[in-house]
């Protein structure tokens, strides 16, 4: 396929309440979605899941157009893209800017699997038809305020509960809540609030059988990590500190986690997921597909990467509706009654996109083929 016309939409959408982690809160998501056509005039939808400042990650919404619209449009326009392995080999010698890349990949995706006139999961080797489902709460202004969002989402059929962490909010927050829920799954997110001399908090969290701690320490390292997974018996899983390939199989060296978190935007798309997700296999850890408060269109890249079959854990895919009022695909995502989504079978991603929706929410449309 040749690209002949490929668009970011810069859109703005207001959350349904605030959503707090050791980062900050935030009201609204703005990200970038990605339209690419091409010489056939199929159509190609992806997300680049970037935030409008660099707190999770370095990329925000601004570098990532830039980085697009000069570097990758400069080095994908007129050639041929046979596979989106293809692109990935193209956009090899820019280093980091996974998001960026990320979101133009999926787009590729989903217009590969459409030329195939197969479901993405089934193109990415997928094993499953429904997905399990858990839902992350982000920090809350009491206890009790977590305890009712806890009964809320449970009750709507989530198969495990995260809640985000940080100094201050942690040991007491999980006793409270293992006290009220005892045999619900539940894990924590630090966010890579802590240090290593902070290790007397996670040994305390010894105590209250959770699934596992993510991201406890800095976000960009393998050693500390692998000093506390010693120390403590709770699994940690990774999620910052794994950007590539490389990472995991440094982490699965030192022993620095049990479980890792893949996020296609955070690792740079579906490819590099699907090379974590192989070796994890490999070498015997589970892994989970992560989210990033994605629209229904980055949404349907984590459903389809959630079939995988080392996929062992409940994933941070939520309804459409948890984040949003309204959803900027058709059908929106939605939990089944045993806390499951349903994988989609039509060709691609699997859902239309409201054009009309997508440009009520659109801050900027920016051109760059042709």
């Amino acid at each position: 396929m040749i690209i002949k016309s490929l668009e970011l939409y810069r859109i703005a959408v207001e959350l349904k309440e605030p959503f707090t982690t050791s980062f900050g809160t935030i009201w609204r998501r703005e990200t970038v979605v990605v339209k690419v056509v091409d010489e056939n005039g199929n159509t190609g939808w992806g997300e680049i899941v970037s935030g409008s400042g660099p707190w999770y990650t370095y990329e925000t919404i601004d570098t990532a157009i830039h980085i697009v619209k000069d570097y990758i449009v400069p080095m994908i326009r007129g050639r041929e893209i046979d596979h989106p392995k293809t692109f990935c080999d193209i956009v090899k010698p820019i280093r980091g800017h996974n998001m960026a890349k990320a979101g133009i990949e999926m787009a590729l995706w989903d217009l590969y699997a459409k030329e195939l006139n197969m479901p993405l999961y089934s193109v990415l080797g997928g094993v499953r038809s429904r997905v399990e489902c858990g839902v992350s709460i982000g920090i809350k202004s009491s206890i009790d305020e977590l305890l009712k969002a806890i009964e809320y989402y449970l009750d709507q059929g989530y198969r495990r509960v995260k809640i985000k962490i940080k100094p201050g909010w942690d040991v007491n927050v999980v006793c409270r809540v293992r006290r009220e829920y005892p045999n619900t799954p539940l894990q924590v997110d630090a966010n890579a609030a802590y240090t290593l001399s902070d290790y007397r908090v996670f040994k305390s969290l010894d105590e209250y059988n959770l699934e596992m701690i993510e991201q406890p320490l800095h976000y960009d390292d393998l050693v500390d990590h692998a000093v506390l997974q010693r120390l403590i018996k709770t699994p940690i899983c990774l999620d910052e500190s794994i950007k590539s390939i490389n990472d995991a199989k440094s982490a699965y060296k030192l022993g620095s986690c049990t479980i890792i978190n893949i996020k296609p935007g955070r690792v740079g798309g579906i490819m590099e997921s699907l090379r974590i997700h192989d070796f994890c296999m490999t070498v015997g850890i589970p892994v989970w597909i992560g989210g990033m408060l994605e629209t229904g269109i980055g949404r349907a890249f984590l459903v389809a990467l959630a079939t995988l079959p080392n996929v062992k854990y409940p994933n941070d895919i939520s309804a459409s509706n948890r984040y949003y009022v309204e959803d900027i695909v058709e059908p929106p995502w939605t939990l089944n009654s045993d806390g499951t989504i349903t994988v989609p079978t039509k060709p691609g991603i699997g859902v239309e996109v409201l054009e009309d929706r997508l440009r009520k929410y659109t801050v900027k449309t920016i051109k760059l083929i042709p």
